[in-house]
């Protein structure tokens, strides 16, 4: 998905320092989450899941209730349509959110951490293929780098990285559907929830008739290690939502590959996972793409701010140029309005 960066003036430096700050800590929760899942490793992915998705509206709910943003509910239930979009959105990225939960528990934590880079250029190629969106020439690059990448890691394991390739087309997939939904962060989140959440409860009453249930059975700590699963959602999104009304575009762009480098060195240096010579450079090659794009939305937005610039520039020079002009005549006209005034 082509991305577009904003074209007002920049939000005032206090509020980017602070949009910098939560944007940090929204990635970086996002990045170390493999730690918390890893903890919940005993139980079953499905079963983890569930818990996410259950505990998670009791936390929107909360936030609304704090936050006393009702009024979007009844619009929402309205309209069909977008009550199918959010469907389709709660159903990706539940499925997204069950490989990702599989992945760190079985031992694929940098294959995962792959698919959050490929991430972004499947969204472009997804802005092509959708969208009808146009590329310009690095970002047909990037995108080109990236397909070398998958191709080398294919070749060298025989197989194609399935993992990596399905987180990143699940989340892409979510994105471009949330464009049709138009809620923000904690609108969405709490539609969703509330759609996931039944299902989910489902699954936890099945569990627990079978006498499978970890929360039950696996002691206080685990007990609260699942009851934190809406905590440890929640929190990301909220502060990813105070850093995007606060930061530029390509700012946010690059604090999003932040999250998936804290995973890379977490399977890597915590998890010990292995990283043979081909899947180096299956990764070498993606962050090639990455530095490819991240500069073409560089240049971008500053070509966008210095047209803008100037444009404005030129209109306040037309504003002056048409004042002045109109100067003298106002001036006549007035002089001849006294004289009438002062007529016996």
């Amino acid at each position: 998905m082509e991305q577009h960066f904003p074209e007002g003036p920049l939000p005032p430096q206090s509020d980017q320092r602070t949009g910098l700050v939560y944007g940090t800590a929204a990635y970086v929760m996002w990045g170390l989450l493999p730690l918390y899942w890893h903890l919940l490793g005993d139980l079953a992915p499905a079963e983890i899941l569930a818990h996410r998705m259950v505990w998670s509206l009791p936390v929107a709910v909360v936030i609304l209730a704090l936050m006393r943003r009702w009024s979007w509910v009844p619009k929402l239930v309205r309209q069909p349509r977008r009550l199918g979009l959010v469907l389709v959105c709660a159903t990706v990225i539940s499925v997204n959110w069950f490989l990702y939960i599989w992945a760190v528990n079985s031992g694929h934590v940098l294959e995962a951490s792959l698919g959050y880079f490929i991430n972004p250029l499947v969204s472009i190629a997804f802005g092509v293929l959708v969208l009808r969106e146009r590329l310009r020439p690095l970002q047909w690059t990037a995108v080109g780098v990236g397909t070398a990448a998958v191709v080398v890691m294919a070749v060298a394991y025989g197989q194609v990285p399935w993992i990596s390739l399905a987180l990143a087309f699940t989340f892409a997939t979510y994105g471009l559907v949330k464009k049709g939904v138009k809620l923000d962060g904690i609108e969405g989140f709490s539609a969703e929830t509330a759609m996931q959440f039944l299902p989910a409860l489902g699954i936890l009453v099945f569990l627990g008739a079978r006498g499978e249930a970890g929360f039950t059975s696996g002691g206080v700590g685990q007990m609260l290690l699942l009851m934190g699963c809406g905590v440890a959602t929640a929190l990301p999104l909220i502060a990813f939502g105070a850093s995007a009304v606060r930061l530029p575009l390509t700012v946010l762009g690059m604090l999003q590959y932040l999250a998936p480098t804290f995973q890379f060195v977490l399977g890597l240096l915590v998890f010990h996972e292995e990283m043979p010579p081909e899947r180096w450079a299956g990764f070498g090659l993606v962050w090639l793409a990455l530095v490819v794009l991240t500069y073409d939305a560089i240049r971008t937005a500053r070509s966008a701010r210095t047209a803008l610039a100037t444009a404005r520039k030129a209109a306040q020079e037309a504003v002056e140029e048409t004042a002045a002009a109109l100067a003298p005549a106002t001036t006549t006209a007035q002089s001849a309005a006294q004289a009438d005034t002062v007529k016996p």
